[in-house]
This record gives structure tokens, C-alpha cells and sequence, in this order.
């Protein structure tokens, strides 16, 4: 039984591993759905057990199908290198109004869309805007990826993660903005001025203005009142304590048909740029963290979590958002955060030691480059663009930036009761 635990945490570590560091440029998706056929092939856990463990996922994978298929319609359509114009043209030659505009707009996509479609389709915009502007354009690409983690619980659609963490029992939405908001204005805030201050030499020069703004075409238009009524929608159900899953999907398809009708074009070119292996990464993931389970790392973590609320739940709330923060830099968030949902789930701790791990999970990778899935897109979309930036450069600014927003927005939540 002892070698068999063993092999099991060998086969999740180089799953993991994979995942993060992806040898031979293979995908993200490989490593998980390798390292979960590899638990099942050897034994370790039983095909209807693993079977079992990816249809746990079935609101998370509606929920991501929903929003890449609205992302890829809006960017598509423009909208996003609209968005990115407007500031352009509005930051009147100043590179800090740039990076504030900048700021601003990923902060409202990341709670709309999720924090995955501002890593993705803004940090192209941002990239171009900035070249545009003759602007140097690392400080504008780091506000996509650390915006995209500061801003992604203001609500329960801000990323995908907040629906694993909390699996079947995402708080409704006047409960969720009782809790999270003041913490989702603290990060926001903290994590500007933070990044402003980091980046400041980058942002001393001016940058070029009078660039012609780019006018929103028919499609475009489309796109945001697609989004908007998304939005409109999913804050609805959300109040109604319904899984956010199925209505993300539809309202995606929807959206995504009436622009294809529109623009009498085939599906096929939205339907081939989705990143559909990121559904297969979630569900590889589902799995090894049910193999994991098997192996009592759970139950260890649920005594834990269970003595210390017993001892203080405030220690507990900051010692567990601290810690998961920390394991989602070294690993990455998604595991990390499926660990913790099944912790939960048993353990069943107080709401703010819950809200705790969450805040942990959705800020804390915001250190290193690998600590999020949003942070892992948004590095691939920059070298896409011919840029680059490697661990070590952006643990410099994460290092600096984020310890002070996580424990001022662990604070508030604290705060708040």
C-alpha cells in the first residue's frame, strides 16, 4: 500500500511538473491526461473512480467552453484591439495614463469575461497599443497578467477557478459581493500602485499621441452586446444560487451563432482558435487530484485545516490563504485549488477561512510565471508577439507586488466578517 502511495505522488508530481514547465513544447494538456491514463493504467485508481472524478468537472468545463467561445468572437471582431485603441487615444501622450487606462480596461474584462480572456486576447491589443504609442510596452504587458489574477473574484465568473474551489456551493451573488467586494477593491488597488511604483522607470517617457482610434465596426458591436448580456445573465443566476455553467455556455453559443449568421462565415475558424485543451487539462487535473485522494493526502490536510479552526479560525483563515498562495507559485493554481476544494468539501471550514484559500489561489500565483493558468496564456500570447519574460524577471515585480495586496485583501475579507 506504502509503494503504491508512492507511486501515485511520483506519477501527480511529474503530471504537475509537466504541466508547468511543458518539455519538448508539448501542451499543458498532455502531462495532466498523461499522468491521469498512467494512475489508471498502473492500478492506482480504478477507471470508473477517475471516470467519476472528470464528470465532477462538467460546470467548470461549460463555464470555460462559454467564455473562450465568447472571448474568441469579441477578439475576432476587434473588439478587444478597440478597447486597446481607445486608450491609446485617450492617454493623450502620457505612458502612466496609458498604463492606468490599460489597468482599468483588463480590471472590467477580468471581472466579466474571467481572468483566462484578459491574459489571452487583451495582452495582443495591449502589445500592439503599445508599439503604436512608441510606449514601452513591458509595463502595459504586465498589467494583463497581474490584473488578470487581482481582479478574478470581484464575482463568481472572474475565473474559472472560483467555480472549482467552491464545486457545487458557489456562494450566490449578493453573499459573494458581501464578501469579496471591499477584498476585490483592496487587490485592485494595492496591486496598481504596487506594479505602478515597479515599473515607474518604464513608464517616465512619453508616448506618442493623436493615433487614430479605430471605429467599432457592426461585429464589434455585436461582441459587446453579447458580452453585456452575458454579464446580465450570469449575475442573475448567480442570485439565484444557479450553476453558472450551462447559461455561460449557451449565452457563448448564442453570441458567437449571431455574429457567424451576421457575417455569413463559417464556424469553423472561431471553433479551430478556441483552446479546447484546456478543458482536457481540467479534467486530467480532476483526476489526479482524485488520485491523490486515494492516497489519504486529503484526510491528512482535513485534520489539519480541522485543529486549526479548532485552535483560531483568523490564524487559520490567514495561515491557509498564505499557504496556498505559496503552493500555487512552486506548482500552479488549478491543483492547488482542486486540492483545496476537496479539503473543503470535507473539512467544511468557516466561510472566511473558505474565502481565505480562494483569495490565496486567485491572487497568490501572481509571484512566478507558472502560478496560474491565466499567467501561463498570457506568457504564451507575448512571445507570440516576439516578446518575452523569463521566471526570474517577472519574480522581481511579482515578489514585490503581490505579498503586500494578499495580506491587505485578507485583511479586508477578515475585515468584513
Amino acid at each position: 500500500m506504502i509503494a503504491a502511495h508512492i507511486i501515485t505522488w511520483i506519477i501527480c508530481a511529474a503530471a504537475t511538473a509537466g504541466v508547468i514547465v511543458r518539455p519538448f513544447r508539448w501542451p499543458e494538456a498532455t502531462w495532466a491526461i498523461a499522468g491521469a491514463v498512467a494512475l489508471v493504467a498502473a492500478g492506482l485508481l480504478p477507471l470508473v473512480t477517475a471516470w467519476a472524478a472528470v464528470g465532477k468537472g462538467l460546470d467548470v468545463y461549460l463555464f470555460l467552453a462559454g467564455m473562450m467561445l465568447l472571448s474568441e468572437v469579441a477578439r475576432e471582431e476587434g473588439l478587444f484591439d478597440r478597447v486597446a485603441s481607445f486608450a491609446v487615444t485617450h492617454a493623450a501622450g502620457s505612458a502612466r495614463r496609458l498604463f492606468a487606462l490599460v489597468y482599468a480596461a483588463g480590471a472590467v474584462i477580468t471581472a466579466l469575461l474571467s481572468n483566462d480572456a484578459t491574459a489571452v486576447v487583451l495582452t495582443p491589443a495591449v502589445y500592439a497599443a503599445a508599439k503604436a504609442a512608441r510606449a514601452d510596452p513591458l509595463p502595459h504587458l504586465f498589467v494583463c497578467a497581474l490584473i488578470a489574477n487581482a481582479a478574478s473574484f470581484v464575482l463568481p465568473i472572474s475565473n474559472p477557478a472560483n467555480i472549482v474551489l467552491y464545486g457545487d456551493h458557489t456562494p450566490p451573488l449578493w453573499p459573494w459581493l458581501k464578501a469579496f467586494l471591499l477584498p476585490s477593491v483592496v487587490s485592485i488597488g494595492a496591486t496598481f500602485l504596487a506594479l505602478r511604483w515597479v515599473e515607474r522607470r518604464g513608464l517616465e517617457g512619453p508616448c506618442a499621441a493623436g493615433v487614430e482610434a479605430l471605429p467599432m465596426t457592426a461585429g464589434a458591436w455585436t461582441a459587446v452586446l453579447g458580452i453585456g448580456l452575458t454579464a446580465v445573465v450570469l449575475l442573475t443566476v448567480s442570485a439565484l444560487d444557479v450553476h453558472l455553467g450551462l447559461p455561460t455556455f449557451v449565452m457563448g453559443l448564442v453570441t458567437a451563432t449571431i455574429v457567424w449568421v451576421r457575417g455569413r462565415r463559417s464556424p469553423g475558424r472561431t471553433l479551430r482558435s478556441v483552446s479546447w485543451q484546456v478543458l482536457f487539462l481540467v479534467a486530467g487535473l480532476f483526476v489526479l487530484v482524485q488520485g491523490l485522494e486515494f492516497t489519504g493526502v486529503i484526510a491528512v490536510l482535513v485534520r489539519l485545516l480541522s485543529r486549526g479552526v479548532s485552535a483560531s479560525v483568523e490564524v487559520t483563515a490567514w495561515a491557509a490563504g498564505g499557504a496556498i498562495a505559496l503552493v500555487s507559485n512552486l506548482t500552479n493554481n488549478l491543483p492547488a485549488g482542486l486540492v483545496a476544494a476537496s479539503t473543503l468539501a470535507k473539512a467544511k471550514p468557516p466561510p472566511s477561512v473558505t474565502d481565505a484559500l480562494l483569495i490565496g489561489v486567485d491572487l497568490g500565483p501572481n509571484i512566478s510565471v507558472t502560478g496560474s493558468l491565466a499567467t501561463i496564456l498570457w506568457l504564451t500570447a507575448i512571445r507570440r508577439e516576439g516578446a518575452d519574460v523569463g521566471f526570474v524577471r517577472f519574480l522581481k515585480v511579482g515578489i514585490v507586488v503581490t505579498p503586500p495586496a494578499l495580506g491587505l485583501a485578507l485583511a479586508a475579507r477578515l475585515l468584513v466578517g
